[in-house]
């Protein structure tokens, strides 16, 4: 079986166990996502930080030091707000207030690496997109659409062998499996819908 052939089933299976691809962060923008992919998921302060900068111009008239005391609780929440801060100066006087459409250009905004710009260019501008977090480069490994885990690697491996229009929602629906089915520690191989093409199971249910 191909790489490309098990991609495949890889994505009909997930398409049929998590028909909503949904992504697990909560925004009501493009800017939004922008921002709380840069906090990551885990960080529980997106919500009171939107409510006092619920704009671009609202987070450009504030300060470095207030985002920070916002986001507290979020790792490394001094280097993010600065990120944040200079970010959204530089799409209102670059970019004049809209986010960028392209991989390329959003990468050279503050902060914002290629899981982030490819996460906004596929759910803001529905193009085709592979968001290479933890959960999908993992499962990619196990499955043997990939044998890298830097990031970028795992994308252009993921590209050569996805439908461009399937891409954006099979990560986010990797997302999904990899916390209900194939996490890093708790696996229960026996039980997951995949197995009977998955390259490389771990015996641990």
């Amino acid at each position: 079986m191909t790489k490309k052939q098990r991609a495949l089933l890889a994505v009909e299976a997930l398409k049929k166990e998590y028909p909503d691809a949904i992504c697990s962060l909560t925004y009501t923008d493009p800017l939004q996502l922008l921002i709380a992919t840069r906090l990551s998921a885990q960080c529980t302060d997106a919500p009171a930080l939107f409510e006092r900068f619920p704009t671009l111009d609202a987070f450009c008239a504030g300060s470095e030091e207030e985002i920070a005391e916002l986001i507290r609780s979020c790792g490394l929440y001094k280097t993010k707000a600065k990120d944040i801060f200079n970010m959204c100066h530089v799409l209102r006087d670059t970019y004049g207030g809209v986010i960028p459409d392209t991989v390329e250009e959003l990468t050279k905004l503050p902060g914002v690496g290629r899981k982030t710009a490819n996460l906004v260019v596929g759910d803001i501008y529905k193009k085709p997109a592979v968001v290479t977090d933890t959960h999908c480069i993992r499962i990619a490994n196990r499955l043997g659409l990939t044998e890298s885990t830097v990031p970028l690697k795992v994308e252009q491996d993921l590209r050569a062998v996805l439908p461009p229009e399937e891409s954006n929602d099979f990560c986010h629906r990797t997302v999904l499996h990899g916390r209900a089915v194939c996490s890093a520690r708790s696996l229960k191989c026996a039980s997951s819908f995949m197995r009977a093409f998955c390259k490389n199971p771990v015996q641990k249910d």
